[in-house]
């Protein structure tokens, strides 16, 4: 049976086009694997590329891609704003179409297996992959970030599932894992206020009483020159955008802040922006791209394109 999935692995490193250049190049080299989308931010020194197609090809490309990673990436010397642990920081597999968790499970286990043993990177499994109930959250694996885990990593229930009980000397370590679809979305707030952003952030968080399947940070975006209220949203079908959108925009009114835009960072399925453009009432009479581009001035996205809808861009890459 086909099983088609979806990897959206994160690198640390985004400072350097050319050595994000090589890792696209590495994914795009492989037949059936699809590269859908790459962004790269440099506050956050972090790339994002977003990968489709049947498991073994996904699989091929994220290994040569993770051969590139070690090669050219140094934590060591890496700073950003974003936690991380590794030159390659995160792999995901999420299960698309008929595909079913269980089959992203075995994936993400036979992956770290790899990999661990062809580089010597000390592997964390998490999300629905993982062996341990500790580990089921990304941000559990990556307490202390590459620093602390660092030290930590050869004491007791910090040990890897795969690899040596030491971080790569220069590569570091990496979680893989399986979980549901997962949305990566920024709010820039009209201001320079730092703190705002992360108070925002502890409010609207699910950790905090807040959101539900929402996780939140503030972070400061010094290309932009404004406070960020950075999340990732578990499950758009419990919190919606336009929800998130209202929530941030409203705890920032009680400190006369407006939200200035908000940004996708990588896909979103169609459903959840359809989501908010019923939200904001925009007739379901018109086109597609006509009620993305409602949702898309709802939520005042920068640099929006239809062609972030996983569905779209996926049918385009498979000439549908």
């Amino acid at each position: 049976m086909t099983r088609l999935v979806e990897s959206v692995p994160n690198f640390s490193e985004g400072r350097r086009p050319e050595v994000v250049d090589k890792i696209c190049a590495a994914v795009e080299c492989v037949p059936g694997a699809c590269l859908l989308d790459r962004t790269s931010d440099a506050s956050h020194n972090r790339s994002v590329l977003t990968i489709a197609g049947e498991a073994a090809p996904i699989l091929e490309a994220l290994e040569r891609a993770f051969a590139v990673a070690v090669t050219e990436i140094d934590m060591e010397t890496h700073t950003g704003e974003h936690p991380r642990i590794g030159a390659v920081d995160v792999v995901p597999f999420v299960p698309l179409g008929d595909t079913k968790m269980s089959d992203c499970v075995e994936l993400a286990r036979a992956f770290g297996s790899r990999v661990a043993e062809r580089f010597s990177v000390p592997v964390f499994l998490y999300g629905e992959a993982a062996t341990d109930e500790s580990r089921r959250r990304l941000a559990d694996v990556r307490r202390g970030q590459y620093e602390g885990l660092k030290i930590q990593i050869g004491e007791i229930g910090r040990e890897p599932d795969f690899g040596p009980s030491h971080m790569h000397p220069t590569a570091g370590a990496v979680a893989v894992g399986a979980r549901p679809f997962l949305i990566a979305y920024n709010i820039n707030l009209a201001t320079h206020d730092l703190e705002l952003a992360k108070r925002i952030a502890r409010r609207i968080r699910e950790s905090s009483g807040g959101l539900p399947k929402v996780q939140a940070n503030g972070f400061w975006i010094e290309e932009l020159g404004r406070a960020q209220v950075s999340m990732n949203l578990l499950d758009f079908r419990t919190t919606p955008l336009w929800l998130v959108w209202e929530a941030v925009r409203d705890e920032a009114a009680t400190d006369a802040v407006l939200p200035a835009e908000s940004e996708l960072i990588g896909l979103a399925p169609l459903a959840s922006l359809l989501d908010v453009a019923d939200h904001a009432g925009v007739p379901k009479s018109l086109s597609t791209a006509e009620r993305l581009a409602g949702a898309a001035d709802f939520l005042k996205l920068r640099d929006f394109s239809p062609m972030q809808a996983l569905e779209l861009r996926l049918d385009a890459a498979l000439g549908k």
